[in-house]
């Protein structure tokens, strides 16, 4: 018997991962700006303010690049890198991260499921279809739609609800402590860590439960002992 009613996931990151050759991408970027390339991809995600602002990715993409541009001394357009490196991506170019399809079933066989994304439904939905998660889980919130996003409580008010289930005995699975991790716990949801790196530590964030692959998420909804937060933390 499961420990939780109800288990919903966060999507980018947590259940999937882009699949699209990067360093194509990024060349083909610059083709479409008529822009002579410079740098390399791995030198601009560093550059990245947080986590991407699901209103405003052009803005945010620009940033990077005009930080980049600035370290390679070239005089650039950085909006219009970034609106055509949006151009260029394809939202449904995705796969799933390893064990999410077991995490999924292992979730299914708790209650219902749910996804709960930051971003909004025109951006989300090819992730979604390309994935077949919509046959998969009970609900889908958008939060790039409603007037908050996570970490606010209001995302997490509409997921439960949409599950009718009780926030207190809801699990919530992400990667992200300062989205994921705080909106639960603002919510009163429980919540899991998928952390990157074994050794990345939660503190100031204090998760129930961390989780370094979502293979040991099936263990820990069906047994009395977790990783608990702060362990191994």
């Amino acid at each position: 018997m499961s420990r939780f009613s109800a288990v919903a996931f966060d999507l980018d990151d947590t259940l999937c991962r882009h699949d699209h050759d990067v360093d194509d991408l990024y060349g083909r970027a610059f083709e479409a700006a008529g822009v002579e390339p410079f740098g390399e991809p791995d030198e601009l995600w560093p550059l990245l303010d947080g986590a991407p602002d699901p209103d405003d990715r052009v803005g945010y993409l620009g940033a990077g690049f005009a930080r980049l541009a600035a370290r390679h001394g070239r005089d650039v357009d950085p909006i219009a890198l970034a609106e055509a490196f949006e151009s260029v991506a394809d939202d449904s170019r995705v796969a799933y991260l390893p064990g999410a399809v077991d995490a999924l079933s292992a979730a299914a066989s708790a209650g219902p499921v749910g996804i709960l994304t930051n971003g909004p439904e025109r951006r989300q939905r090819a992730k979604i279809e390309a994935l077949g998660l919509a046959d998969r889980v009970d609900a889908i919130v958008y939060a790039g739609d409603l007037p908050r996003r996570k970490p606010h409580v209001e995302p997490f008010d509409r997921l439960t609800a949409a599950l009718s289930v009780d926030p207190g005995e809801t699990l919530y699975v992400g990667n992200s402590l300062s989205y994921d991790v705080a909106g639960a716990h603002n919510a009163g949801l429980r919540s899991a860590w998928l952390r990157a790196e074994p050794d990345d530590a939660a503190t100031p964030y204090r998760p129930d439960y961390v989780l370094d692959s979502l293979d040991e998420l099936a263990a820990l909804l069906t047994c009395d002992s977790g990783t608990e937060a702060g362990a191994d933390a």
